[in-house]
């Protein structure tokens, strides 16, 4: 492992979130501390040698976050957020999907290798209230932290916002020899961070804090939890985080400048770790990271940062000591050569608020943007041409793969990102060339992961196609067949139907 610390955040600062018209500054809330909330391990239903069954419940609930009133919620085999969710790598998965929410949702497995678009878990495989459905897959992916949250445009954000969204693991042999902390909930932890405003008795209200470039709130919740504290009982931690927002960026450092290990991204253990004092995520992008307590005593408090706003302190308790070392190589990451003959595929994110666009165009549910066929390589160059006003990042994300970063405006990748990734910060003015590869057939969506924005428009979608079957029949799902449900769910007419991202469409005149 090098030497060498980092000790910036690498992004722009000039586009950094703080710099928005529409920036909601975190502030701690007047709250107790209370206990780090660790979503627990969801239990199979059945498991085999070869075979694993779940059943994962999208369901309403009440959670205690502030004093006083309990918030209305949604979650998945919870009242917010959802259990933990364990894949093994090889073993074929199946899930039984409930919905037991007043309207449709979808199941996305943000981060997994699976068929799209049904078991994928997009728009087009709602899951109406009262019913159910099933999926199946072998998992054939390293081992990665990935997530689960409902993705039915142009609501996504509106669901995402009500508490859908869950972190799975995906576990295999090579990463299991590696020497990381891995006891659930006492040294290895996940760390969901996302913000919320509580409005009148303690209730969250998405349509009133309503932007188009993003839902921001004042007060943090890490896995749900506000002003959550952690008791060290290890000399190391491993932190599996996740930016579960709508549209935050967190700016992540300890005090003290105290230096950490990243060991993992977006698709899994990176390359080689690589030593931080600072860490920016944007939406939607996993970090794992590995903080050594050993200069600390019991009593002492190192808390966790984003900007100047305290999100997690944990607390030294008495721990034994340990030497464990990192090795200088921790995987290997395939460095496949492009396909002879294939062009550089160019994508274009552009604009704000209404005006997101993504090539020139608003998403619409049943057109193909593009295609790619299955076991091309082939490289992508994702421009944000949106400079407006200092511009603002936008978080690239791709259903259906992983990706590896090759350069930034022609210049080597951030020094975290070697490893495989679903989603990259684009730098306003900046084009991130990536090596994209899908190993399964699908109707997969890109898009920007500012949930805000894909609602409003900044998406498209491509099929990944075979030889023997370049055109499957996909059944797509259409607007008017999603707002009659919605419009029959919710009890109001269809003219009266308010979704955020539908906003976007009639302020430019489009339809989805």
């Amino acid at each position: 492992m090098s030497d060498q610390v980092y000790t910036d955040y690498f992004f722009d600062e000039s586009a950094f979130n703080t710099h928005d018209g529409g920036y909601v500054p975190l502030e701690e809330a007047n709250a107790p501390q209370q206990p780090l909330n660790v979503p627990p391990l969801l239990k199979p239903d059945k498991e085999t040698a070869t075979d694993t069954y779940y059943t994962v419940i999208a369901q309403t609930g009440e959670t205690q976050f502030l004093p006083g009133a309990k918030t209305k919620t949604w979650g998945y085999n919870n009242s917010v957020l959802g259990q933990t969710i364990v894949f093994e790598k090889g073993k074929h998965i199946h899930v039984t999907l409930k919905n037991e929410l007043p309207e449709l949702t979808t199941f996305h497995w943000h981060g997994l290798n699976v068929i799209g678009p049904y078991v994928d878990g997009g728009c087009h495989a709602p899951v109406y209230p009262g019913k159910g459905s099933q999926i199946d897959f072998t998992l054939d992916q390293p081992a990665a932290t990935v997530w689960l949250h409902a993705h039915p445009c142009p609501e996504t954000a509106a669901q995402v916002y009500h508490g859908l969204a869950a972190m799975v693991l995906v576990k295999d042999q090579a990463e299991a020899k590696l020497p990381f902390p891995r006891q659930w909930g006492v040294d290895d932890i996940p760390l969901i961070l996302q913000d919320r405003r509580f409005h009148e008795n303690n209730q969250w209200d998405y349509r009133a804090d309503y932007d188009p470039d993003g839902v921001q709130g004042p007060t943090a919740l890490i896995n749900g939890t506000v002003n959550p504290y952690f008791d060290v009982t290890t000399q190391r931690l491993r932190l599996r985080i996740l930016d579960g927002a709508n549209r935050r960026e967190w700016r992540l450092h300890f005090s003290d400048d105290l230096m950490f290990t990243q060991v993992g991204s977006d698709g899994g253990t990176m390359p080689a770790p690589v030593k931080l004092t600072k860490l920016m995520l944007t939406c939607a992008e996993r970090a794992e990271l590995i903080v050594d307590f050993g200069q600390y005593k019991p009593g002492d408090v190192v808390t966790l940062y984003s900007d100047d706003v305290p999100l997690v302190r944990f607390r030294v308790q008495q721990f034994a000591p340990d030497n464990t070392k990192l090795p200088a190589h921790l995987a290997d990451i395939a460095d496949l050569p492009v396909t002879p003959g294939l062009p550089v595929r160019k994508v274009v994110m552009s604009g704000m608020d209404e005006q997101v666009l993504i090539d020139g165009k608003k998403f619409a549910m049943q057109r193909i943007d593009a295609r790619q066929k299955v076991g091309d390589v082939q490289y992508w160059d994702v421009t944000n041409t949106n400079t407006m006003n200092g511009g603002m990042v936008h978080p690239f994300h791709m259903h259906g793969t992983q990706f590896t970063v090759i350069s930034r405006n022609g210049h080597e990748p951030y020094p975290n990102e070697h490893g495989y990734k679903d989603t990259v910060g684009v730098n306003p003015g900046e084009t991130v060339r990536i090596k994209v590869k899908f190993d399964l057939p699908g109707l997969y969506m890109y898009h920007c992961h500012i949930i805000e924005h894909e609602d409003g428009g900044m998406m498209a979608q491509i099929l990944a196609y075979t030889a023997d079957n370049p055109n499957p029949d996909y059944k797509l799902m259409d607007m008017d067949t999603m707002m009659q449900a919605l419009s029959e769910e919710r009890g109001v007419p269809m003219d009266q139907l308010w979704m955020g991202g539908m906003e976007s469409y009639a302020k430019m005149g489009m339809r989805m």
